[in-house]
């Protein structure tokens, strides 16, 4: 499922398959067989440098997510480092284990570049941002957070959306009313085992 214009429906298989094969072989499972995901990851465009989320659920609940906002990888490392990150390093949830893996869903999101969202105050905020398709960037000082576009569909009111975000960047709820935040925002091109 593409968000926007940018890679082909394969080229997101075969980075789902990618991020798969890499935590099984973490795991120690047998790799699967490639068929012709192998070769559409020497693509060009998987080449590029930028931003990449690699989320898992499990039971259509969060399993883990970790991702990078700056395009310091290529495609292909960082769906490869976020999807071992994500099932491993989440210090929200516990190391993934072996029984879980086949039960998990793979979800991978590529980044445009974060660009800073000018706006007067937090009604101006609410008004400026794109409801199910902006990502969101908050940053006040050393504290900051994000929520890929797809959090949206947990939290379709703004105020939900910003409050939520506000306290897992560790800033109170209210934050994004009462103080200037650094607001950065950027979209995805998203991609799903199932759909």
């Amino acid at each position: 499922m593409a968000r926007h214009e940018g890679l082909t429906q394969e080229q997101g298989k075969a980075l789902l398959w990618l991020a798969r094969e890499t935590i099984a072989r973490q795991l120690g499972l047998e790799a699967r067989e490639p068929g012709p995901h192998a070769a559409r990851l020497l693509d060009s465009e998987l080449q590029d440098k930028r931003g990449t989320f690699v989320t898992l659920k499990k039971d259509g609940e969060l399993r883990g997510c970790i991702g990078s906002l700056a395009a310091v990888d290529s495609i292909v490392e960082g769906v490869k480092r976020n999807g071992l990150h994500a099932a491993f390093e989440d210090s929200r949830f516990r190391p993934l284990e072996k029984k879980e893996l086949a039960s998990i869903e793979v979800e991978i999101s590529i980044l445009t570049e974060p660009r800073p969202l000018i706006y007067a105050n937090g009604e101006d905020l609410i008004r400026t941002l794109q409801v199910g398709i902006d990502g969101v960037i908050i940053r006040k000082g050393v504290q900051g957070a994000t929520f890929l576009p797809q959090v949206w569909e947990q939290l379709p009111r703004p105020e939900d959306f910003l409050s939520h975000l506000c306290r897992k960047g560790g800033l109170s709820g209210d934050a994004w009313q009462s103080e200037h935040l650094d607001v950065s925002t950027y979209r995805v091109q998203h991609f799903s085992e199932h759909g």
